[in-house]
């Protein structure tokens, strides 16, 4: 298999690119990056938006970082996107993804990927309203295609999410969102993240992850790596001893489905408020324990 880093760990601590770089390049011994949002939101203006990218660009590149991808982070997650109630709102939307476009060039990538959006309480309980949402996502992502095809970006990731109020959330919503977007002007892919498909209390017998890169896996551009109890959508780190993910299973679920030559990126999500140096250290004993136990 193949492992990489989100940067979603260094988030409101270490930001800028040289340091940043460093770190992943001789702290945590990583090759290919999935850059996030978070560092760069596509809103600011675009001249000095794009000054900052080409800094981060120019910083990986010197230490040998590939960045694979540009993926919405934590902020970006928190916005309705594409299935929000209001009009307008889907409409920024597009707006929004476009300028993520955008960004992602500056960055010298060209993947971008990102959760398509939530629904509101009253869309996703009505049958009928949450059709309609459904069909307008997907014209929503048609037009985002061929605005990103243009420009040019190779492929959209969209990620599969723990919350029955998005799309896709299950392996059969997640396999249908990619076969009624394969006329797209690019290919659009799913991302699968570990603890997404263990959350138990929403999809029961179907948290597995055997399940969802066999059902998936012809569609899977790239893979989140966490640890989680299968409960709470949890981002911990490997060095948490309640984490039901194992190297062996990892590597057993990657080899059966066939999916060694798909990346998974560690996407660990900690307390803003949690200490520097202890997020630093339980970084470094995972990346050295995933090095180690995965064999990559």
């Amino acid at each position: 298999m193949k492992l990489g880093l989100n940067l979603s760990f260094a988030v409101k601590r270490w930001m800028e690119p040289e340091i940043l770089a460093k770190i992943c390049k001789e702290d945590f011994n990583i090759d290919h990056i999935q850059f996030s949002w978070d560092f760069i939101d596509p809103w600011w203006s675009e001249k000095e938006r794009n000054s900052i990218a080409r800094q981060y660009r120019d910083a990986f590149n010197s230490f040998g970082l590939v960045i694979d991808s540009n993926f919405a982070g934590n902020a970006a997650y928190t916005f309705p996107h594409f299935l929000g109630p209001i009009k307008e709102q889907r409409n920024l939307a597009l707006e929004y993804f476009k300028r993520a476009v955008d960004v992602s060039l500056e960055l010298g990538t060209d993947i971008i990927g990102s959760p398509a959006g939530g629904m509101s309480n009253k869309v996703s309980y009505d049958s009928k309203l949450r059709e309609e949402a459904y069909k307008e996502l997907l014209e929503y992502l048609f037009v985002l295609a061929e605005y990103a095809s243009k420009s040019g970006i190779k492929e959209i990731q969209i990620e599969a999410t723990p919350l029955e109020t998005e799309f896709p959330h299950s392996p059969g919503a997640s396999l249908k969102l990619m076969e009624d977007l394969s006329g797209s002007s690019i290919p659009y892919k799913l991302l699968i993240d570990w603890g997404h498909a263990l959350f138990s209390p929403l999809l029961k017998e179907e948290a597995d992850i055997d399940i969802w890169f066999e059902k998936c896996k012809k569609h899977i551009g790239g893979i989140h790596l966490q640890q989680t109890d299968g409960l709470y959508d949890r981002h911990w780190d490997f060095t948490n001893p309640n984490g039901i993910i194992t190297p062996e299973k990892i590597l057993e679920a990657t080899k059966k489905s066939g999916l060694d030559d798909i990346y998974q990126y560690l996407e660990v999500v900690t307390a803003y408020e949690e200490k520097d140096e202890i997020v630093f250290k339980n970084m470094k004993k995972t990346m050295e324990f995933l090095h180690k136990n995965l064999g990559v």
